[in-house]
């Protein structure tokens, strides 16, 4: 396998932010893999490119990732970005990134621009420990369950909201994990970037009373006065460990997420003891 896969990192609003690397890599690839030709083309040519493009979206990740393995077995360049951001931080891009280490490519990435940063600068929140969970799924039942999994969180919770959906998401917040402090941040880079901070009650009622549109970026403050999840901690050490990481490192991850001791995650790990 000689071919090198690139993740690259384009703005998420203000074209101004892309970096001198990432046009040289862009420049240079043989490919470019994207979610959407239209928004790609339009920063290729901000850019003075023109590259040969392929669709590379949710809708058929996989076959895109089986052409896309194809050019990387011929020795090709291929540079994969998303509408706006970082590539596989809910976005597509994480298939071929499999099939491409399967198969024995180089990877490499381009960082730069990411919402999720950016949100989590501007919050007012603490910005580490954090937690990103991505978009809440569709159904109101699928995600009263998914925001149950994190309600005892102890980090700064990020996640992205959807336009259509924010009231209905922002409520099922507040019900599941109660009144917390949290910021809203909306159109980021762009010309009517705006930040609503507040607690989750506050920024329900601006959202209701303006509707705002856009793409937004919800940062939540981590649970408080809540009874540790020691299990959860040892079931996400023992989910690193089986990524690869040591148990040293992979305690010392879960035990900080959660707020637990760390020895104690460590010893279920190598002993089975009970935290």
């Amino acid at each position: 396998m000689t071919g090198k896969l690139i993740l690259v990192a384009t703005p998420i609003g203000n074209l101004g932010d892309v970096s001198a690397r990432a046009r040289e890599v862009l420049a240079s690839a043989d490919v470019v893999a994207c979610e959407d030709t239209r928004r790609t083309a339009k920063l290729l040519a901000s850019l003075g490119l023109e590259k040969s493009l392929l669709i590379y979206a949710d809708h058929n990740e996989a076959a895109a990732a089986t052409k896309l393995l194809r050019r990387l077995k011929r020795g090709e360049t291929v540079a994969v970005v998303t509408d706006g951001g970082t590539p596989l931080l809910a976005d597509p891009g994480y298939v071929i990134l499999q099939k491409a280490l399967a198969a024995g490519a180089e990877i490499d990435v381009v960082p730069g621009p990411s919402a999720v940063h950016a949100a989590l600068a501007l919050s007012g929140l603490p910005p580490y420990p954090y937690t990103f969970i991505g978009y809440l799924p569709r159904r109101r039942v699928e995600r009263r369950t998914f925001l149950e999994r994190y309600k005892t969180l102890a980090t700064t919770v990020v996640l992205f909201a959807t336009p259509h959906r924010l009231a209905a998401e922002l409520d099922d917040i507040l019900e599941v994990w109660g009144e917390r402090d949290a910021a809203l941040a909306r159109e980021l880079t762009k010309a009517h970037q705006e930040i609503i901070r507040g607690t989750l009650g506050t920024i329900i009622a601006a959202a209701r009373s303006r509707r705002p549109k856009g793409e937004m970026t919800l940062v939540v403050a981590g649970a408080v006065g809540v009874e540790p999840d020691r299990e959860a901690a040892v079931k996400l050490a023992r989910e690193l460990t089986a990524e690869g990481l040591s148990a040293a490192r992979a305690a010392a991850i879960a035990a900080r997420t959660f707020k637990v001791p760390k020895h104690g995650v460590y010893g279920r790990l190598v002993a089975g003891r009970r935290v």
